[in-house]
């Protein structure tokens, strides 16, 4: 008898195997790179160029390029996001005296760090809201205890990729100030935000007093992030990063990838935003003609290249029937589904990067149209 692991690692495999093979999709899966493509993509510009030594060259080369396109004065090259971060919120509990952190439950460190914050920093969290949304700036003003530090996931990926409009990041920010509190952006999808906004990175960065980024999500990389922010900050934060066991000893492959990223697919992220919203709108044009009792596009018109899309079916039966239209017809609309939502109720983030910008409405609405015959 198979069980339900089994069923999980089928059908995990059957994702990437039609995945690889498919010949159209809106993007393509970390999941789905071999060793061999990832080395055959690493090209140095200098080959003889030294190779790195605990953070100098190439490594060093990208924390000055980082500072460069946020406008800060340093950057310092992390191995995680999850470790800029919680080197980033220590200083500042340091600096401010004030272990509090205000931030949304959804946010990575809530959800995806095993209670680091508290258990590794000594740091304790508190919410503005609860909703999934961005927080207010009453509701942040109103927190009823002092805090060090408000930190601000942009976008707000558990939430829908959510985005707040420019006035009310500015709002959100002069908050805080008038709490006496440091604000960090946590912008691991910093780099698409930039459309929604209306602004540059590094007119988005000057608000907040660090800034955390990423190299994979996005932009491709292998790994690794950068926090930015004041010399005095970066400073300290590359003390803690060796105390955290940071300072590895060649990270010259994460740094080369992250160079080419920022090369190639920086430039190109507006164009996916753009597409992104096509893709929606044919989304909801499909899922209204076929009749579909209940499904949300969320939010309604995408802040990033990201989104999310939510239908009345059980989890496995729609991952199921994406399965099943990539093997048969080449086409992979959406990959895995999780049952996120109230019962009976799925829900699947879909990611549109270079392989989509050629869908049109016609094809989208076609390839929706294919997978609810599936279902």
């Amino acid at each position: 008898m198979t069980d339900d692991t089994d069923l999980d690692e089928l059908r995990a495999k059957r994702l990437v195997a039609a995945g690889r093979a498919a010949e159209r999709r809106l993007s393509g899966s970390l999941r789905e790179d071999t060793v061999g493509e990832l080395l055959a993509g690493l090209t140095a510009p200098d080959p003889d160029e030294p190779a790195d030594l605990y953070g100098d060259g190439v490594v060093a080369r990208l924390e000055r390029r980082v500072a460069e396109l946020l406008g800060t004065q340093d950057a310092a090259f992390f191995p995680t996001g999850t470790m800029a971060q919680q080197v980033a919120l220590r200083c500042w509990a340091g600096r401010t005296g004030n272990p509090v952190v205000a931030l949304h439950p959804m946010s990575h460190p809530e959800r995806w760090e095993a209670g680091a914050l508290s258990v590794v920093s000594g740091l304790r969290t508190v919410h503005p809201t609860t909703e999934p949304r961005q927080p207010t700036p009453q509701e942040v003003r109103e927190l009823p205890e002092p805090f060090g530090t408000l930190m601000l996931e942009l976008p707000l990926r558990d939430a829908g990729f959510l985005l707040p409009a420019w006035e009310e990041l500015e709002e959100l920010v002069a908050a805080a100030r008038e709490r006496d509190a440091i604000v960090h952006f946590d912008g691991a999808r910093l780099w698409e935000s930039t459309v929604h906004f209306g602004r540059s990175l590094a007119e988005v960065a000057a608000l907040a007093d660090s800034v955390y980024v990423s190299f994979y999500k996005s932009l491709g990389g292998l790994s690794g992030a950068a926090l930015a922010g004041s010399e005095s900050l970066v400073a300290e934060a590359r003390v803690w990063r060796h105390r955290y066991g940071g300072q590895i000893f060649r990270q010259f492959p994460a740094a080369l990838s992250a160079l080419a990223g920022l090369e190639a697919e920086l430039p190109r992220l507006p164009s996916y935003v753009a597409q992104a919203r096509v893709v929606a709108q044919a989304l909801r044009e499909a899922f209204a003609a076929a009749g579909v009792p209940w499904w949300r596009i969320h939010p309604e018109v995408p802040h990033t290249h990201q989104f999310q899309v939510w239908l009345p079916y059980e989890a496995d039966r729609l991952t199921d029937a994406g399965i099943r239209l990539a093997e048969e017809t080449g086409t992979v609309l959406f990959r895995r589904w999780s049952a996120d939502g109230p019962p009976g109720v799925s829900m699947t983030e879909v990611d549109v990067t270079s392989p989509g910008l050629t869908w049109t409405p016609e094809s989208t609405r076609a390839a929706a149209a294919a997978f609810l015959a599936r279902l």
